[in-house]
């Protein structure tokens, strides 16, 4: 039987922090993260009622860095997230996704929020899951609630974390000291 508890204070309020993954099909499981440019994938089973969210900090490693895809990056959390919820009685093919945050934050700097959100929408379409509702982009940071079991989840934006515009000081940098060149 799936049952929802009415009274939100009797859930199991499960944090994700950033390079995280959590699964669950318990009625009473409550999944929250707070979201700047990071994104988080909810995805849900709904007749497994097997439901589990990320958060990820880049979408993926810059090509020719020899970086390795880990638990900093959306296509290694989107794949490991994908197969927990297989581990825990999930179909693929039933699978559906919502999709927070990638904010930017700071105005005038890299755009790093934008590139998540986009990176996280291509990766469902490759992987043949539909978006069934996303809140991306803005200059809002996020906070996000999510039932895994039933799919059901909330965005709030955080006010107090608008984008500030950054300007440039324009003063004389003044040498003070000795400089070695290497």
């Amino acid at each position: 039987m799936n049952h929802v508890t009415s009274d939100a204070s009797a859930r199991q309020r499960v944090t994700v922090m950033q390079g995280q993954v959590k699964v669950s099909a318990h009625p009473d499981m409550l999944l929250t993260t707070v979201l700047g440019s990071c994104v988080a994938a909810c995805l849900f089973d709904p007749e497994a009622g097997v439901g589990g969210m990320n958060h990820f900090l880049l979408s993926e490693p810059v090509s020719g860095r020899g970086t390795t895809a880990d638990e900093h990056y959306g296509v290694y959390l989107m794949e490991l997230l994908i197969n927990e919820m297989l581990s825990q009685g999930a179909f693929k093919r039933r699978m559906k996704a919502h999709l927070y945050g990638g904010a930017n934050l700071h105005a005038g700097m890299q755009r790093i929020g934008t590139v998540n959100g986009a990176f996280a929408r291509e990766f469902l379409a490759r992987e043949g899951i539909p978006l069934t509702h996303s809140d991306l982009g803005g200059t809002h940071a996020r906070r996000v609630d999510f039932l895994p079991e039933i799919g059901r989840a909330r965005s709030r934006h955080v006010h107090d974390a608008r984008a500030i515009e950054l300007t440039p000081v324009n003063r004389p940098v003044r040498a003070t000291g000795d400089v070695e060149l290497f």
